[in-house]
């Protein structure tokens, strides 16, 4: 029972790095309506920018100023400079935009920090941020795993009451309900895409740093954006807390899956089976079987249109 819980523990806590980068899909797709495939990008480049940085010698808390910076700068300019020429177009060439706008930002960074991969680990054991084993109640829990969660956890806290409890967070909400009647009452709509494009780079290098930690600081990052579709698709598009939901249920089907299903398909077909890596495919179809049945998710809105 311990072994079970704690490969449960583990699948849940690294549930909510996926989180973390489904998240910033979210916050683009519920004020713009623009589904942002750059972000995998955005949070390679954010990670890459930090380690340069503080292999350069600059202190932890000024690296992440630093950086923090450069994302919001980097978010407004990606909002003001490419989508806002593209307001009037249809969803597909805003999507294919962002596909383009991913390759430009991996190819920047190339040209700017360079190709070799990087380590976060001795940078954030300087502040006690190691990837070891706790021992809680005799089950072993990943430090930084437990970190990401309440990181994760906060971040939705923080961007809830920012949604629920500013005036430009009550904006945001009218935006993505409808950007033309935001728009008769005075809500400045460059201002607000502006903000939630500055929002997604600060959760892109949150991110970044996280998965950097875990993953290295290499160009294979940006891939872990195709870990946050089912994220998406599972706790919907639109959803903050769906987000989070979303990814404690691809991270706790991943790792039990593949623990569990290589056991049952010996136990149930025999000994000669292989079902290895079904991990790399289970949480797909997961939310295979909620876009037959749920496609709006968890908690995403459903769309009805009447003709």
């Amino acid at each position: 029972m311990l072994f079970f819980a704690e490969v449960l523990i583990a699948g849940i806590l690294a549930g909510t790095m996926y989180s973390l980068v489904a998240l910033g899909f979210v916050l683009i797709f519920k004020a713009s309506g623009i589904f942002n495939f750059a972000q995998g990008a955005l949070v390679l480049f954010a990670a890459l920018t930090f380690v340069s940085v503080l292999e350069r010698g600059i202190p932890l808390w000024m690296a992440f100023v630093v950086v923090l910076f450069v994302m919001v700068v980097l978010g407004v300019a990606i909002e003001r400079m490419v989508l806002r020429r593209l307001v009037a177009q249809s969803g597909i060439t805003l999507f294919m935009a962002t596909i383009g706008l991913n390759f430009f930002i991996e190819g920047f960074a190339q040209g700017i920090w360079g190709t070799q991969p990087h380590g976060l680990d001795q940078f954030l054991a300087q502040v006690g941020l190691e990837d070891v084993a706790l021992n809680v109640s005799g089950v072993l829990v990943s430090q930084l795993d437990l970190i990401a969660g309440v990181v994760a956890a906060l971040l939705v806290v923080a961007t809830v009451l920012y949604f629920h409890r500013t005036r430009m967070g009550r904006a945001m909400r009218a935006v993505s309900d409808d950007h033309e009647a935001a728009l008769s009452v005075g809500i400045p709509l460059s201002t607000v895409w502006a903000i939630t494009w500055a929002i997604a780079g600060i959760v892109a290098l949150i991110a970044g740093i996280m998965w950097g930690a875990r993953l290295g600081v290499q160009y294979s990052l940006s891939l872990v954006v195709l870990k946050a579709l089912p994220v998406l698709i599972i706790g919907g598009f639109t959803s903050i807390p769906g987000a989070i939901m979303g990814g404690l249920i691809v991270g706790a089907t991943e790792k039990l899956g593949e623990i569990y299903v290589p056991i049952l398909a010996e136990v149930l077909i025999g000994p000669k089976v292989q079902a290895r890596g079904v991990e790399t495919f289970l949480p797909y179809l997961l939310a295979t079987v909620f876009l037959l049945f749920r496609p709006h998710g968890l908690f995403g809105e459903e769309i009805i249109e009447r003709v």
